[in-house]
């Protein structure tokens, strides 16, 4: 203990002060550097959340006692990333995240036996357009939606109920296109009862009109999807078969289609002479006798029962047959229906680029293709789109130069060690943040422990050197034998090692006099000036 008081007393005050300085600030910057690195990786867990499911969620996790961080003021919630998966499925076992919004499960904690039927209508209501707000999230590029539905009853003693209609304000990323339009508009029709597609209206967050309530879909839009669709199809087509001749994004295809979206129904009637056929057949027959009573009128002629005289021959006798005969002639009816849509005429336009080769200086050399092979992706094109040459199709196949030559080095996937290494962003910055601290810590240790060792050392050998010139000659007498060196007198040695460690010091000293006149350079010109005001003494 002596001698470590003895070696606090030889640092001095300030020294021992910066010492524990510098001890205190490296100790703390390698713990946050070692709790940095120890720290695990957080990733997302689920984004876009609202409140309630946030809320949620941080209250199941801090259950689990799982680390877990905070962004974008709830929104967003990060988690260490190899649990990540496991509290996924943790949470959807608990029905979280819920999506936002109020779903059947309003009924699920309502009492029914005190509820009102105006209640349940209203939380019948809530949660149809809650479910149908959860499913319109689930589409592509839609990151929130909200629905409001109109359902009114019928009036009483009225023959016609009024017709529903819906209203959605939708969030997307990016912009949708007008299949998708359509497909929630259907969606939420079939999912209402009663409700028209042509009923529900669509706008986004900008406040732009992407579908309208109007009571008629315009047919011309319906028209223009479907020839721009059948257009897409069989542009992709062209591109495919021609691409596998020519190389992939070495040819460009133009086509378009022209649509007639009128709707004929025509009716025919066609008679055939020929064809009789016998549709009703009626026979009459009408037969008249007349007696001879020599012209006489008397009562016994007009009286009924009259008896006529047997003996009486007959003197005038008729019989007349009818018959009627109806023919139907044969007829066919024939009614045709042509819907809308067909294809009048289809035009391609195929822009293929040349060949290119090496020379021989290792450069491409392009080279045009030959009218053979031109007229082969012709017939190729003409058998993809059908070709109809009473219709007026045209098929253009044209050779030319792309401005951009095709990459001499193909790119390839990494496989074996290389594919390894394929690391992702966050493990790259993982490595960087790593980088950095060990670099930091490099900078620490070569310049602040470093140079503060080697002056500690230098303290010790100036302190060493002063005892060994306080203990004498005998002490100098002794270590020359041992060294094997020749011994010098006494008097010379001592003056020699004192004149060296006087040395020492008085460099030292000076080296300090000039770093606190550098640190402190406004003291150090006050000092001089009281030295220099000083009386002589």
């Amino acid at each position: 203990m002596q001698g470590l008081a003895d070696f606090l007393k030889s640092i001095g005050a300030a020294r021992f002060g910066a010492m524990i300085a510098v001890t205190a600030a490296l100790i703390g910057f390698f713990a946050f550097v070692i709790m940095r690195v120890t720290t695990p990786q957080m990733t997302t867990l689920f984004t876009d959340l609202s409140v309630e499911d946030s809320s949620s969620i941080i209250k199941d996790l801090e259950r689990q006692g799982i680390q877990f961080e905070i962004r974008n003021e709830g929104s967003i919630i990060m988690v260490p990333k190899d649990k990540v998966t496991r509290l996924r499925m943790k949470l959807a076992e608990g029905g979280l995240p819920k999506g936002g919004g109020v779903g059947y499960e309003v009924f699920d904690k309502s009492d029914a036996l005190g509820t009102t039927s105006f209640v349940q209508n209203i939380n019948h209501l809530r949660a149809l357009e809650g479910e149908l707000a959860r499913t319109i999230r689930a589409i592509d590029r839609i990151q929130a939606a909200r629905v409001h539905l109109v359902l009114p009853e019928r009036p009483l003693f009225a023959r016609e109920a009024p017709e529903p209609s819906a209203s959605i304000v939708v969030r997307v990323r990016g912009a949708l296109e007008a299949q998708q339009i359509r497909a929630i508009r259907h969606l939420v029709a079939s999912a209402v009862n009663g409700l028209k597609p042509q009923r529900v209206s669509i706008v986004d967050e900008a406040g732009q009109l992407l579908a309208d309530g109007a009571a008629t879909d315009p047919e011309q839009a319906v028209g223009d999807e479907r020839r721009i669709n059948f257009e897409k199809r069989m542009r992709k087509q062209v591109e495919d078969i021609v691409s596998s001749v020519v190389g992939s994004g070495r040819a460009r295809v133009q086509l378009s289609a022209d649509f007639d979206f009128n709707k004929v129904t025509q009716t025919s009637d066609k008679y055939d002479p020929e064809g009789r056929v016998l549709r009703s057949s009626q026979t009459r027959e009408e037969q008249s006798m007349t007696a001879d009573n020599n012209g006489q009128v008397t009562v016994n002629n007009e009286l009924p029962g009259n008896q006529q005289n047997n003996g009486v021959a007959a003197k005038d006798q008729s019989k007349k047959t009818e018959e009627t005969n109806n023919y139907e002639i044969s007829r066919t009816t024939k009614t045709e229906v042509t819907e809308a849509g067909r294809v009048n005429r289809i035009s391609v336009a195929v822009l293929v680029d040349g060949i290119y080769t090496k020379n021989d200086k290792g450069e491409l050399a392009y080279t045009d293709r030959t009218k053979e092979q031109l007229d082969r992706i012709a017939t190729l094109v003409r058998s993809a789109i059908g070709f109809d040459q009473k219709r007026g199709d045209q098929v253009e196949v044209v050779n030319l130069r792309f401005a951009d030559a095709p990459s001499t080095a193909p790119i390839g996937e990494p496989s074996g060690f290389l594919g390894m290494l394929q690391f992702t962003k966050d493990d790259v910055m993982y490595f960087v943040e790593l980088g950095v601290m060990m670099l930091l810590g490099l900078v620490v240790l070569f310049l602040v422990i470093r140079p503060l060792v080697k002056r500690i050392l230098a303290s010790d050998e100036v302190a060493a050197a002063i005892s060994g010139v306080l203990t004498g000659p005998a002490a100098s007498e002794e270590a020359a034998p041992a060294s094997g060196q020749p011994m010098l007198p006494s008097g010379a040695a001592s003056a020699i090692d004192v004149a060296t460690i006087q040395g020492q010091v008085h460099a030292q000293s000076v080296h300090r006099v000039g770093e606190l006149a550098e640190r402190n350079p406004n003291e150090t010109v006050a000092i001089i000036r009281q030295w220099l005001t000083e009386p002589a003494k």
